[in-house]
This record gives structure tokens, sequence and C-alpha cells, in this order.
């Protein structure tokens, strides 16, 4: 390995976001997972939980995801609750996003981001289940003035995404890691087996 390829891998992985991740609920179409998990690796996501009970995981092609996949770690539920229970028993807070004229809407702009965060999108055409609206802590919208009411789902975590960075830039948490020095060690060296 060059000297020039372990410093870029040392640098993304110091910039790593422990305690900020996505979940992805039954959402089937291939080119947006990779968009997705595009958008995750660019602002230092590690790992994305995947909820998959109604529909197939896609298959995802190396040139369509820019190998963003090969980057950050994939887990799997078949069921809202048992995802919900890992992340919580983890201490993360959950907020999903759906169409909703609830007062427990939140602008995604009045969210803190910099927190222990999981932040849960749906599927295409149905949005997050019921079960996922009952069990999240909060549901958020993004601010939108047109006459379409919703974005795709790969540009809305993308936004979404894109303002925690927002957040955390601000807060210096892509300057000083959360992870301890051994784990940052660990993860290098996996990225260097990959």
């Amino acid at each position: 390995m060059t000297d020039k390829r372990f410093t870029k891998i040392r640098n993304v992985v110091e910039k790593r976001q422990k305690n900020f991740t996505i979940v992805l609920e039954n959402i089937h179409d291939p080119h947006n997972v990779s968009a997705i998990l595009r958008s995750a690796d660019a602002v230092g996501i590690d790992k994305v939980y995947l909820i998959y009970n109604t529909n197939k995981f896609p298959r995802i092609g190396k040139t369509s995801s820019g190998s963003a996949k090969k980057w950050i770690t994939l887990e799997r539920f078949s069921n809202v609750k048992d995802c919900f229970d890992k992340l919580k028993s983890e201490k993360y807070k959950i907020y999903s996003t759906h169409l909703s004229d609830h007062k427990k809407n939140y602008s995604l702009y009045d969210l803190n981001l910099t927190q222990k965060i999981a932040l849960l999108f749906g599927n295409e055409h149905t949005g997050v289940s019921e079960e996922v609206k009952e069990l999240s802590d909060r549901n958020f919208l993004i601010p939108m003035y047109g006459m379409i009411q919703s974005l795709n789902v790969s540009v809305a975590v993308a936004v979404s995404l894109y303002e925690a960075l927002r957040q955390r830039e601000l807060k210096g948490k892509y300057v000083r890691s959360d992870y301890t020095k051994l784990e940052l060690n660990e993860k290098i060296n996996n990225y260097i087996n990959r």
C-alpha cells in the first residue's frame, strides 16, 4: 500500500461518525439505494441499518454505488421491532420522515442532529410503515414550498444528511472523533483489508 493510499484511509476513518446513522425501510429501487449509500459514505456514516420485510434488498452494482457499499457496514433486519430494539439499546434517538399533519412534526432544520441519532426513510411508494410511525421518537419534514409534496427518497436522504453534516461540522465532530484510538486503529486495519 502506498503512503498516499494509507493517508487517505486514515483521513476518512478519522471523520467517520460513530453516533450517526440511517435506516432504510423496504426501499426497492437499486438506483435509490446506491445513491443513498454514496451520500452516507460522503458524510461519514459507518453503518446503515436495513429493514426489509415486504421487499427484497435490491441487487446493487459496483459502478452504480461507486463502491460505497464496500466502505459501509450494512446491518439487515427482517422486522421493525428488532431494528428499533438494537438502536434503542445503543441509545439512539430515531427520527423518521413521512407526510403527516400531526402536531408533533418537526422541521428537519429544527432537529439537533449532533446527538446520537438515526434517521429513518421509507419505501418510495408507501413511505414508512405504521409500526415505524408508532415507534419513532419524532417525525420530521423537509420544508417544501412548491406544488410537489415529496422528494425522491435518495434526494430526501441527501438533503437530510447534509443538514446533519452542517450541524456536526459546527460542533467539531469532523475534527474530533467519537471513536477511541483503539477503535480508529481497528477501522484503519479493516479498511486496509477491504
